[in-house]
C-alpha cells in the first residue's frame, strides 16, 4: 500500500505565503513525477505544478513566477512554496504522484486527501 500525506494549508492574507508538503509512504520502489493539483468550488481539478525525477518542472500559467515546486527524492517528499498569494488561489490542494511498488512493476496514480488553502483578508 502507498499513501500520500499532504499538509500545510491554512489561511493566508493576499500577498502572503504558504508552504505545502507531501510525503509518500508505504511500499515504494520508485516515484516518477510528483505534482500538485487544486480544485475550487464549482471547478474541475487542475494541475498547478509538476516536477519530474530529474528536477524539470512545469507550472500552470496562473502561478508561474509565484509558486515553486521542489522535491526531496531521498525523503519521498514534494513541496509547493506559494508566494504572492491571491484570493483566486483559494482551493483544496492535492498532492499527486505516479509510483511503482516493485522493480519493473507498473506505475500507479496516487492522490493525497487534500489540504485547504484560503486566501482572504
Amino acid at each position: 500500500q502507498v499513501q500520500l500525506g499532504d499538509s500545510g494549508g491554512g489561511l493566508a492574507q493576499p500577498g502572503g505565503s504558504l508552504r505545502l508538503s507531501c510525503v509518500a509512504s508505504g511500499s515504494i520502489f520508485s516515484i516518477n513525477f510528483m505534482a500538485w493539483y487544486r480544485q475550487s468550488p464549482g471547478k474541475e481539478r487542475a494541475l498547478v505544478a509538476k516536477i519530474l525525477n530529474g528536477g524539470s518542472t512545469n507550472y500552470a500559467g496562473s502561478v508561474k513566477g509565484r509558486f515553486t515546486i521542489s522535491r526531496d527524492n531521498a525523503k519521498n517528499r514534494v513541496y509547493l512554496q506559494m508566494n504572492s498569494l491571491k484570493p483566486e488561489d483559494t482551493a483544496v490542494y492535492y498532492c499527486n504522484a505516479f509510483i511503482s511498488s516493485d522493480y519493473g512493476g507498473p506505475l500507479r496514480n496516487y492522490w493525497g486527501k487534500g489540504t485547504l488553502v484560503t486566501v482572504s483578508s
